[in-house]
């Protein structure tokens, strides 16, 4: 029997899930922990395990260290998935040496083209990284990362982003007058701090990344009651700062070869 011309498709609800998460690994800089593809989809973890599960086994994901990449039947972007691995490598080097020195989740973020961006974080083993439950376009005036890249602007550039972005309150600590938050960020001495602006129990501090033309900032996170800001701190964050850029190297920061993580 011909179907009618304007019946309903009959589609494979599995089948659609399972294409959904090679694509957001596809579209993704880093490799993806099957329980951050859980939180992305909104699938149960049982279900997301499951049709990992399967395409692994197919091919089409294969598992890495620190997640999941395309696997081996997409050999044109496992290439640039290659090329990427060896710059996000020192990326992940340079972040473990902070995360190992001062026993917290390291984070680096990078401002391009009028937008921030989170590059890379490496989880401290006992202080792991916050629940980055709003992506940082959506939260830079309320995350250490992203008031330290604010307070790094131009104040046209400030202005720019600052109108195309809604200071939504994510805690009652999160600062939601743009008055306020622009008198706190001309009183940076050289770093940023967030008390429990973005998550409640968790605090940040952060410090830039220093390159041509970059704006990039440098950040860890810990238990607000176990954050202490002090000149020690800000020095080893800063050392760290300093050793990070060297070891990226000016010309790869310049170039835009710093990739980007989907966070949502």
């Amino acid at each position: 029997m011909t179907p009618r011309p304007d019946a309903a498709p009959t589609l494979i609800g599995s089948v659609q899930r399972a294409l959904r998460l090679v694509d957001i690994v596809a579209n993704s800089s880093r490799p993806l922990p099957p329980k951050m593809l859980a939180a992305i989809t909104g699938l149960t973890p049982g279900t997301t395990y499951n049709l990992v599960r399967t395409l692994v086994h197919e091919g089409y994901l294969q598992h890495e260290p620190d997640g999941l990449v395309l696997g081996t039947k997409f050999p044109s972007f496992q290439r640039d998935i290659d090329s990427r691995g060896v710059f996000l490598a020192q990326v992940r080097s340079a972040l473990r040496d902070v995360a190992d020195e001062l026993g917290a989740s390291a984070y680096l973020s990078r401002y391009d083209d009028g937008e921030m961006h989170l590059v890379d974080i490496v989880d401290a083993d006992f202080h792991p990284r916050v629940d980055l439950w709003v992506g940082l376009q959506s939260s830079g005036h309320a995350t250490a990362l992203g008031k330290q890249i604010l307070a790094g602007l131009s104040a046209e550039d400030r202005a720019d982003y600052l109108s195309r972005h809604r200071l939504e309150s994510l805690t009652p600590r999160t600062i939601s007058d743009r008055r306020t938050l622009l008198a706190q960020l001309d009183e940076s001495r050289g770093f940023a701090v967030d008390l429990e602006e973005y998550a409640i129990g968790n605090a940040c501090v952060a410090v830039p990344v220093v390159g041509p033309h970059i704006t990039a900032s440098l950040a860890i996170s810990l238990p607000a009651d176990g954050l202490v800001v002090d000149d020690a701190l800000i020095s080893a964050l800063q050392r760290a700062a300093r050793r990070l850029s060297l070891q990226l190297g000016a010309d790869a920061l310049e170039s835009g070869a710093l990739p980007v993580v989907s966070v949502t």
